[in-house]
């Protein structure tokens, strides 16, 4: 009996699993977009996979944008579906996929917020003892000292920590490992939290950061934390776990302009994702440049004007 178009999709979605080693996330979204791309074939009557043409997949794009999509997320999506149907060339049901030429619209380029060094180096002054406030203390400066995705803080082990070494061994996305430096003030508050960790880690359990109950820390109890210290330190902004990752990048790069080493640090692929943080670094330089240059420095009666 024929595989149904459920059926490939299922078989997709293990391949992601089982060869690609993506995780359980990453294929939760990609089975998110297609079968938004299956409701739109169950309405349009496209009952296999190779009657969809590039024709249907542009009135699908061109739905998800009058609905109210934003353009990076037909983008994911489309990404997704062609990722899909790839798959589906490969497995010889399809000849050519009809994705290849579509396009979503573009928008415009987000610069990642940050904390200036000054609010940051607030944000991390935390007072106080006991086993919690160790513990925070040591993850909001690991997130800070080594830019680390928030994945990658709940996921890390005990023995992911090298004290001696000062480094962290890292799992980033695609189950791809880096080793990044860990800086002083990180490696003093995770020796601290080291201490306090035997009394309230399960026996058998290896998570570098543990809750109340003894077991793995949970990434929403992270941003939790975050946000419980960006209030009581009085940081007038919205602060949360990825502002610490943009936070390092921006500051790295405005100090050392090795774009590369940004890049390693933070286990990008592609350096165009890590070129974002240039932007943010022009922004300044150009600021420096319009009030100090003798020909770039305007008037007061322009500025007010």
């Amino acid at each position: 009996m024929p595989k149904t178009r459920n059926d490939w999709k299922d078989s997709f979605i293990r391949h992601l699993e089982f060869e690609r080693r993506l995780s359980p996330l990453t294929c939760k979204h990609y089975r998110r977009d297609l079968d938004s791309l299956t409701d739109y074939c169950d309405a349009s009557g496209l009952e296999r996979w190779r009657d969809v043409d590039a024709e249907h997949i542009r009135a699908f794009a061109a739905q998800c944008y009058r609905r109210g999509l934003s353009s990076s997320s037909i983008q994911r999506r489309l990404s997704a579906i062609r990722t899909f149907f790839r798959y589906l060339v490969r497995e010889k049901q399809l000849r050519a996929s009809p994705v290849l030429d579509i396009s979503a619209p573009k928008s415009a380029k987000r610069l990642p917020e940050n904390l200036d060094a000054d609010r940051m180096g607030r944000l991390l002054e935390i007072r106080g003892k006991g086993p919690l406030v160790r513990r925070d203390r040591a993850m909001l400066e690991l997130l800070y000292s080594s830019g680390l995705r928030l994945s990658e803080l709940t996921d890390l082990d005990i023995g992911d920590v090298d004290m001696a070494d000062r480094t962290v061994r890292v799992t980033g996305k695609g189950n791809k490992d880096r080793i990044v430096p860990v800086g002083r003030k990180a490696l003093e508050a995770l020796q601290d939290w080291h201490r306090e960790r035997a009394g309230m880690a399960n026996i058998d359990e290896k998570a570098l950061f543990v809750g109340r109950g003894g077991g793995r820390l949970s990434a929403r109890s992270v941003q939790a934390r975050v946000d419980y210290w960006a209030r009581r330190q009085g940081i007038d902004s919205k602060v949360y776990p990825h502002l610490f990752r943009h936070s390092f990048a921006t500051h790295l790069l405005e100090s050392s302009h090795d774009l590369r080493g940004v890049q390693e640090l933070l286990g990008h692929a592609n350096i165009s994702t890590t070129q974002v943080y240039t932007h943010l670094d022009f922004q300044h330089l150009a600021q420096i440049y319009d009030e100090t240059h003798p020909r770039a420095k305007r008037r007061a009666k322009d500025r007010s004007s």
